[in-house]
């Protein structure tokens, strides 16, 4: 159903896809096969946006950083983006099965149960809690048709 791109520029990965993985008691979630090889060498769970957990590539996760370290720091709102987005990461190894461990206070975080949906989001994958998802992407579907080139130049 989805899928990791990968253009040749500078091997750009873009993930795409929704899945729809179980979290087992452990809090342990079986990666889809299709994100395994980009994320097997290690990965970087935070919180994210809208209450979702951000996975990002080791390499994606120093580039977002490199970002952010860029912004002066004298600029309140930078400060407190880069605190809540940094205090919440743990970088992860994948086991052989491709599961990776969710930490509890990520999976707090996100209302995190058992059901649980996976996207592909570009630079990122994004977990989402199954319900939760659901109603943001019901909500966003009407914006998503009225949506002109404006917001979106060059589309």
């Amino acid at each position: 159903m989805g899928q990791v791109a990968s253009f040749n520029r500078e091997a750009v990965c873009v993930f795409l896809g929704t899945y729809t993985p179980r979290l087992d008691e452990k809090g342990r979630l079986i990666l889809p096969a299709k994100y395994r090889d980009e994320l097997a060498n290690g990965l970087v769970l935070t919180r994210g946006q809208e209450r979702c957990i951000y996975v990002f590539s080791q390499r994606e996760f120093e580039k977002q950083h490199e970002q952010m370290s860029q912004a002066p720091i004298s600029s309140r709102q930078a400060r407190d983006y880069a605190r809540v987005f940094l205090s919440g990461a743990s970088d992860e190894l994948p086991d052989k099965q491709g599961r990776v461990t969710i930490p509890s206070m990520l999976r707090s975080y996100a209302g995190l149960d058992r059901e649980v949906t996976v996207i592909g989001a570009g630079n990122r994958v994004e977990i989402w809690d199954s319900t939760a998802w659901n109603a943001y992407l019901e909500e966003q579907e009407n914006a998503f048709s009225e949506t002109d080139d404006e917001v979106l130049p060059g589309f």
